[in-house]
């Protein structure tokens, strides 16, 4: 599979539906991410901030994106770092203003340290101020700031902004409907990340630790130029009945079962994947058991991922096959409906079946509409992942004790239904015991 990308016109048509969107006289301001220390002389990798990167594509820290819709001199400005040689010597190039607008489609770009003196004029006779409000105290005090500059020359016959509005609801709003060129790169992320639970389940063996499986994720990401869209979950036996387990330090142990939940980001676009596979090759009949009841309920699931339904029929699918199960099982008592009402499930299954995915692997949009669920359309994708948990705290028979189960893929809502773009990932239990066998026929890694 070919490596997709944006190009300076799709962002450009970000930008376009957005004002529409807001109005002619509005003025947008997006700061991006800022650089995270670590510890001491050390900082965190940066990451772009995903509503900044979605609406310029701009990788570097230290900028602000200004939207103002009908002005002659540009529409897009973009205040920026100034190139410095020494700096770039240190720390890496840097585009500058001329990058900006040569490369990323800025009508104009200025220096960051300009920004005081010729923001405020972009903001006059703007009634609206569009901005992430309430994201930060030092950026609301500084647009505050600059609002207040335009209002002390009110007498001069200028207007200043009136009316301030959450960036966040619009924006989000579009960011929820993913176009064609973005399913293309999530489509390219699920194809890496699947490769990547292959080959840590091929690389799987007893004795080995969870970080030896955990390096081999990495391994496959970095190899095709990606970063994990979140720290990756390895947790064999017990450790995979903790949802957000990251030590992943323990010992892989011969007739315990690896839960692995890791995905990657290409270009921000984040993956979700989930698998749970046997340490030593073969399920053992319980874990067999419990195992194709979960993919009964992944797939109850993914058959109500279609336009027209809502957002909460995937989940309610889940819930009833997973409570079915778990009486046919021996787990559970009673009848499935006072089961499911008194949710008696919980202590097995205590999350919900999935959340919307993109640039942020949790990522935006609401889901609710007033006080219903939100209808499924095409271009909103959203993961899939049901699970069954039998940790020390609960009930289960004997024969389940430390198994933790959980089947998660990557599925699009399109026209008249569902596309799973994670599909590539083994997920029956003859596929998973074929693939870490070493299976010729097991699907190949990465794209």
């Amino acid at each position: 599979m070919k490596a997709p990308g944006l190009t300076v016109k799709e962002f450009a048509r970000r930008r376009r539906r957005l004002a529409q969107s807001l109005g002619s006289d509005t003025i947008v301001v997006m700061p991006a991410a800022t650089e995270q220390l670590r510890n001491r002389d050390v900082e965190y990798p940066f990451r772009q901030d995903s509503d900044f990167l979605y609406l310029t594509g701009f990788p570097e820290a230290e900028a602000v994106a200004v939207l103002v819709p009908g002005r002659e001199a540009g529409e897009y400005v973009l205040f920026c770092r100034d190139r410095d040689p020494d700096m770039e010597t240190w720390n890496g190039r840097r585009a500058g203003p001329e990058g900006a607008v040569s490369d990323y489609g800025a009508d104009c770009a200025f220096p960051i340290g300009d920004i005081d003196e010729i923001l405020p004029g972009l903001m006059e006779n703007r009634s609206t101020l569009c901005a992430p409000f309430g994201r930060s105290e030092a950026l609301d005090q500084r647009l505050f700031g600059w609002v207040n500059q335009v209002r002390a020359k009110v007498r001069s016959g200028v207007r200043a902004p009136r009316e301030f509005v959450a960036l966040e609801h619009h924006l989000h709003e579009q960011r929820l409907f993913k176009q064609p060129a973005e399913l293309r790169m999530m489509r390219y992320a699920a194809t890496i990340s699947a490769g990547a639970h292959i080959r840590a389940m091929q690389a799987c063996r007893p004795g080995l630790h969870e970080y030896a499986i955990e390096a081999e994720l990495l391994h496959e990401f970095r190899r095709h130029g990606t970063e994990p869209a979140y720290h990756s979950i390895v947790g064999g036996g017990e450790n995979g009945c903790i949802l957000h387990y990251v030590e992943n330090r323990a010992p892989l142990r011969s007739g315990d079962l690896l839960l692995i939940d890791a995905g990657c980001e290409y270009q921000g676009y984040a993956s979700d994947i989930t698998r749970t596979f046997p340490v030593s090759g073969r399920f053992s009949p319980a874990q067999k058991e419990a195992y194709e009841l979960v993919l009964e309920a992944q797939r109850a699931a993914i058959a109500k991922v279609v336009p027209g339904n809502h957002w909460n029929d995937p989940h309610d699918a889940a819930v009833g096959v997973l409570t079915r199960g778990l009486k046919g099982l021996g787990v559970l008592k009673g009848t499935p409906a006072q089961l499911i009402r008194s949710e008696a499930y919980k202590p097995y299954y205590m999350h919900r079946t999935g959340h919307w995915l993109g640039l942020d692997v949790h990522d935006v949009g609401d889901y609710r509409v007033g006080e219903a669920w939100r209808l499924l359309e095409p271009g909103m994708v959203m993961t899939v992942e049901p699970g069954l948990y039998f940790g020390p705290r609960t009930q289960a028979p004997k024969r389940f004790r430390d198994i933790g189960i959980r089947i998660e893929d990557d599925v699009a809502v399109v026209a008249g239904g569902h596309e799973i773009l994670s599909d590539g990932c083994p997920r029956t239990v003859a596929e998973i015991e074929s693939c870490m066998a070493g299976d010729a026929l097991a699907p190949a890694r990465g794209p």
